[in-house]
């Protein structure tokens, strides 16, 4: 999938990208997805049923982590063990010990899934699951949608985890079904598990949260945050650039103007979401709103292109980094948030939740 770069931002990704078409032509490889078919890998392998329960995935980005929401065990690699990979099936792990979140309770109207990771985030730091197994229970679990735990699981890598994990429940079964996925296999924690570490979560507590520059452990909730202008908006990225994400931040937009001086980028993580979201008329509500709306790319999320960041901008968006420069200059600042919030700053020209709109 070649969604870091495309469409071509320069003749560097032009030759790269010329290079991977060359070898997928040559191996005739089936499942190779170019522009006008593409779409952000995270999105789009769950979206085309290429994951199931049971699976274990190995993928040369970090974020291939997100596949857990789906019961699959999922990691990203280097260039060489995904080499190996590709040649021979097989791949060298060492087998993480497990950390649990138990999650409680039912999420309020503007709290999503990446507020829940977000707020982990914030508890246990960047490093507070290195090469850890993050696995969630808990009772609240029935209440987070597959679009949620996707993103949870998408920035496991963010508390330095080797992987997220969460239960296959009547929900995921549905999400496979409905993508035509291969049958799950379903594996569930022992009893008698050993966790190094738990932590009770009551979703009904959690607040809009927002980490402010430069790590995602910086996080904070709105009754600590102050004015924080901003300058523009990113909704999109394998963390939440799906249709749900989408119709959150429409609600929030429709019949409104973005602040003078914001430029609101909306990115459709695939061309399924895009037509979707085209057929529910969000993407008429984002133009209208003075916003811009991107074909399926990974764009600005890692400095690609598509809305990089000049020096002392500040940037409010729903990716899952915000490290020095990971947006454009080194002197930009990035606000990881989830869409309610994103929507609700770029009306407000400022760090905003929708509930004081």
């Amino acid at each position: 999938m070649l969604d870091h770069f495309t469409p071509n931002k320069d003749i560097k990704a032009a030759e790269q990208s010329k290079k991977v078409r060359e070898f997928a032509d040559e191996k005739n490889i089936v499942n190779f997805f170019d522009v006008g078919e593409v779409g952000v890998e995270h999105c789009l392998l769950p979206e085309k049923g290429m994951v199931t329960a049971g699976d274990l995935v190995i993928g040369a980005d970090s974020h291939t982590c997100t596949y857990g929401a789906l019961g699959a065990f999922s990691t990203g690699v280097g260039s060489t063990d995904m080499a190996v990979g590709m040649a021979y099936g097989k791949a060298w792990l060492r087998v993480p010990s497990a950390m649990s979140f138990v999650l409680h309770g039912k999420p309020s109207k503007w709290v999503s899934g990446k507020d829940v990771i977000l707020h982990i985030i914030g508890k246990i730091g960047v490093d507070g699951t290195l090469y850890k197994s993050m696995e969630f229970s808990g009772d609240g679990v029935q209440n987070l949608t597959v679009d949620d735990r996707l993103c949870i699981c998408n920035m496991a890598i963010e508390a330095g985890a080797k992987n997220g994990f969460f239960p296959v429940d009547k929900q995921t079964v549905q999400y496979l079904e409905d993508h035509g996925a291969k049958p799950p296999r379903v594996y569930y924690a022992d009893p008698d598990a050993a966790y190094e570490y738990v932590m009770e979560i009551d979703l009904a507590e959690l607040k809009p949260s927002v980490a402010f520059p430069h790590l995602p452990e910086n996080v904070k909730t709105f009754d600590e945050i102050g004015e924080v202008k901003i300058d523009q908006v990113v909704i999109g990225s394998c963390t939440n650039g799906r249709l749900s994400d989408f119709v959150t931040a429409a609600e929030i937009l429709k019949g409104k103007k973005v602040a003078k001086g914001v430029r609101a980028l909306i990115i459709p993580a695939t061309q399924r979401i895009y037509l979707d979201a085209m057929k529910l008329g969000l993407l008429e509500i984002f133009v209208n709103a003075g916003c811009a709306v991107s074909a399926p790319t990974c764009g600005p999320c890692l400095g690609g292109h598509m809305g990089i960041l000049a020096k002392g901008e500040r940037c409010v968006a729903t990716t899952n980094r915000n490290f020095v420069g990971r947006m454009g200059d080194p002197g930009s600042e990035v606000y990881l948030a989830s869409p309610a919030v994103a929507a609700a700053s770029a009306l407000a020209g400022k760090l905003e939740t929708p509930e004081n709109l």
